[in-house]
């Protein structure tokens, strides 16, 4: 019997520790051929015709924001409203608010945790450009609800898919519902690089656009025939040539080389989660006191979200205490109500009506993690100590 369930744990093995070596027997550690063919692979995995691999998933956000004041026609400009989940993770936020954007918040549904789609159809107004939909823990959105919402009105989605790589909606991967999707793969994440993260879309125009942000703004990287600029074949003037103002979000070549190798594990740690899931769900569903997330279609299960009951009379620090005690890692739902945090002060936002779940949530709600490796034991050790 297990005394102990950790956030999170590697999967790496001798595939990812050889994926280094031959990194390292090559002596280039740049961004190089090992990342070239992960793009390639995790196009194939996720359906999209183009994938540009960054240094983090707070990067995939940064520069796929970055991109939509840069198309010829750009999507976007300063003053913008862009629609955003009052629960996500921080950098989810800042690029936007980095961008110039007018943000407008709103409330969560607290069984899928995704948005409120009364509150979202609510919102939208005449100023509406973009909304941001944010797949949480894993848990698709309800994507034909959302177009349905917008469908007569120039609107667009930009999609942060970084806790939910895997999940689908209706047979589609999640990520590729918007003009851009973005992923993780730090760590405790679905697979794991090191540090990681991606862009994926349709649009080649915005790919250009992405590889030149990706690497300084310049033009190396670009193809010669490119939406971007007119590039020559004089290799010397094309080193050092910026056309964009981009930075230097490449990932390094041993996360490229891991991630190939990490990707193939990939639908092996997805159907493995799923399965811990599977029995959470059945411990968990008809607790007294607490409620769980509910699946949209096919979430990939990042982590299990506990919620207290309104009529409970649990508390959540006794909760925490006592996973604490037990050995059992345990977190708040990602940011709980993002407008709670002092970093608002910086921001040109707006709230929509109420934020009553996000608020519930941020006082009332915590998670556990899930792993790409059997959970049986650790999942009916946290039932058994939450009884």
């Amino acid at each position: 019997m297990v005394n102990s369930y950790p956030l999170a744990s590697s999967t790496w093995n001798e595939k990812e520790l050889a994926a280094i070596q031959s990194v390292i027997n090559r002596d280039m550690y740049t961004m190089g051929e090992s990342v070239a063919q992960f793009e390639k692979d995790f196009c194939k995995f996720t359906g999209s015709k183009y994938a540009v691999m960054v240094s983090s998933g707070s990067t995939a956000n940064l520069i796929a924001t970055a991109s939509l004041f840069y198309t010829k026609n750009p999507k976007l400009k300063r003053g913008d409203e862009v629609i955003v989940p009052a629960v996500s993770w921080s950098t989810t936020y800042f690029p936007l608010q980095q961008y110039g954007l007018k943000l407008k918040f709103v409330d969560i549904d607290l069984e899928t945790l995704n948005y409120d789609l009364e509150a979202l159809s609510s919102a939208i107004t005449d100023d509406t450009k973009m909304i941001m939909t944010v797949n949480l823990l894993g848990n698709p959105n309800d994507f034909d609800a959302i177009y349905g919402i917008i469908e007569d009105k120039d609107i667009f989605i930009l999609e942060d898919n970084c806790e939910s790589m895997g999940a689908e909606y209706k047979g589609k991967q999640t990520g590729t519902f918007g003009v851009m999707g973005t992923f993780s793969t730090f760590f405790s994440h679905h697979m794991a690089t090191m540090e990681g993260g991606f862009v994926v879309t349709d649009d080649e125009e915005l790919y250009h656009v992405l590889l030149s942000m990706r690497a300084h703004g310049w033009t190396r990287n670009l193809p010669k025939e490119n939406k971007v600029c007119t590039k020559s074949d004089d290799w010397f003037e094309e080193s050092f040539r910026f056309v964009l103002p981009g930075y230097n979000v490449r990932p390094v070549e041993m996360s490229g080389a891991v991630g190939i190798e990490q990707l193939k594990k990939l639908p092996n740690f997805l159907k493995t989660r799923r399965e811990n899931a599977k029995l959470f769900v059945e411990l968990f569903e008809n607790h007294p006191d607490i409620m769980i997330q509910k699946d949209i279609d096919s979430s990939s299960w990042f982590g299990f979200s506990l919620i207290i009951k309104p009529e409970s009379k649990l508390k959540r620090e006794d909760i925490v205490k006592k996973l604490q005690e037990n050995n059992i890692d345990c977190r708040p739902i990602v940011t709980g109500n993002f407008t709670r945090n002092e970093v608002m002060k910086y921001f040109d936002y707006t709230i929509h009506n109420e934020l009553k779940n996000a608020d519930y949530l941020h006082q009332n709600g915590l998670f556990v993690g899930n792993h790409q490796v059997g959970l049986e034991e650790e999942i009916r050790y946290l039932s058994e100590v939450l009884l």
